[in-house]
């Protein structure tokens, strides 16, 4: 289907009102080598009068409570990562199209998705220095819009992230303050010398090494509501206890990936998800604190164990791995010596890791300006080399979870699919 955006040359916006100057370091977390990257999304929505308009007047009052994200990265003179607090403001770019988001279903196909004209692209002259955050606003002849979000990930993780673009929809809908006032508070994460060391370490050229030659395919895969709900009470009949729903979706899309890349039963597998940790700083972070702050939980077995166990038994192998996740994190932040499988910066880079995001409790799917939620939340693969899902939300009216992933071969894909067509809606 043919697909034309006339995208504008794009503006600067800055924050409405003057802003505090100077630079702020980041957290220690925050400064990890994996995080120097743009994590990208985008947000589907039906109506939208004078969208752009409203929308970049609110993104401008925004930067005003959150104006370190107008500003630009920079190392200061020892290496430590800080922003400096320019004031220069987010990039911008208005587009359009003759096209209408109901032809597309409203992008509820991922293999549909432009992603290279609906992402902003970035700024042709700036300072030298990348906008911390990139948007696009894409018209449809339907009245309806989409937003295209590109964030620096050093700034914020997914709650912070959601945390700020809902406030950006709060001053859309003509709030005068964000209902959550948003705190830097950055050295409230301890920065122990094991911690500042392992950083060091990760700094350092590293040895060559090759790069993966799988190539990772797209699919979104629907679980119902009652698939779920089977799940759940599986897992309680077991042991008694509840558990959520991104613990049965990740253990039944774990399972059924490792079944469909089809591996010795003795080759281990794993497993690695973030977990909030804004509760395991002493003393707790406060509401309102928008950074990274999280702890890479990993579960590791073999894969004939996990072919042979039920779901319910591999929802307890990641209840027992979260539940860990206390004690690891003040472990890191205290400066204790680190076994070799709590380092976060060591990530188990093979097609036998399954990386996991959930999203369907940061708040991206409720980001409203003013003419509801968004039909359909799209994250896009910001990599192609570590096997990926997100856990989310169908579009509305859809009840049950989306895994969005990018984490098979084209060869493997038919057969992680095939057990989800049996039961649910799939698409490829």
């Amino acid at each position: 289907m043919n697909f034309t955006v006339t995208r504008s040359s794009g503006i600067m916006i800055r924050p409405s009102e003057s802003t505090p100057s100077g630079s702020l370091n980041l957290s220690v977390i925050d400064a990890m080598p994996i995080l120097r990257m743009d994590f990208h999304f985008l947000l589907i929505y039906k109506h939208g009068h004078e969208a752009a308009k409203i929308i970049t007047e609110a993104f401008s009052k925004a930067l005003v409570p959150y104006y370190p994200l107008a500003g630009r990265l920079k190392e200061s003179s020892n290496g430590a990562l800080q922003v400096d607090c320019t004031g220069e403001g987010l990039w911008f770019i208005e587009a359009s199209t003759d096209s209408n988001l109901k032809s597309f279903n409203y992008y509820d196909n991922i293999l549909l998705v432009p992603q290279d004209k609906l992402l902003p692209t970035s700024p042709s002259e700036t300072s030298g220095l990348a906008p911390l955050l990139k948007v696009q606003l894409t018209r449809f002849t339907c009245e309806g819009f989409v937003l295209g979000l590109s964030l620096c990930h050093c700034l914020f993780d997914g709650l912070g992230a959601a945390q700020f673009l809902n406030a950006v929809g709060e001053f859309a809908k003509g709030f005068l303050q964000p209902t959550v006032v948003p705190i830097w508070h950055r050295d409230a994460i301890p920065a122990p010398e094991t911690l500042l060391g392992l950083l060091r370490e990760s700094k350092q050229p590293a040895p060559l090494v090759p790069i993966p030659s799988y190539k990772l395919e797209h699919a979104s895969i629907d679980i119902s509501l009652n698939q779920i709900n089977k799940y759940k009470n599986e897992y309680k009949k077991m042991t008694g206890n509840y558990c959520s729903t991104f613990d049965v979706a990740v253990a039944s899309l774990w399972r059924h990936r490792t079944q469909a890349i089809d591996l010795d039963k003795n080759t281990e597998v794993n497993l690695v998800f973030a977990v909030n940790s804004r509760q395991f700083v002493d003393p707790p972070l406060p509401k309102g604190y928008y950074g990274n702050c999280f702890y890479p939980a990993r579960v590791t077995t073999s894969s004939g164990w996990l072919l042979e166990a039920s779901n319910a038994e591999v929802v307890k192998l990641i209840k027992d791995a979260t539940s860990k996740v206390p004690a690891k994190f003040r472990k890191l932040v205290n400066g204790n010596e680190l076994d070799e499988n709590d380092n976060p910066l060591s990530f188990p880079l093979s097609y036998t890791t399954l990386s996991i995001s959930e999203w369907g409790h940061l708040g991206v799917f409720q980001i409203d300006y003013g003419w509801g939620n968004p039909v359909n939340v799209i994250p896009i693969q910001s990599f192609n080399i570590i096997p990926t899902a997100i856990v989310g939300l169908p579009p509305t009216p859809k009840k049950g979870v989306r895994l969005v992933t990018w984490c098979v071969e084209r060869s493997h894909l038919p057969s992680l699919v095939q057990y989800y067509k049996q039961n649910n809606l799939s698409r490829m």
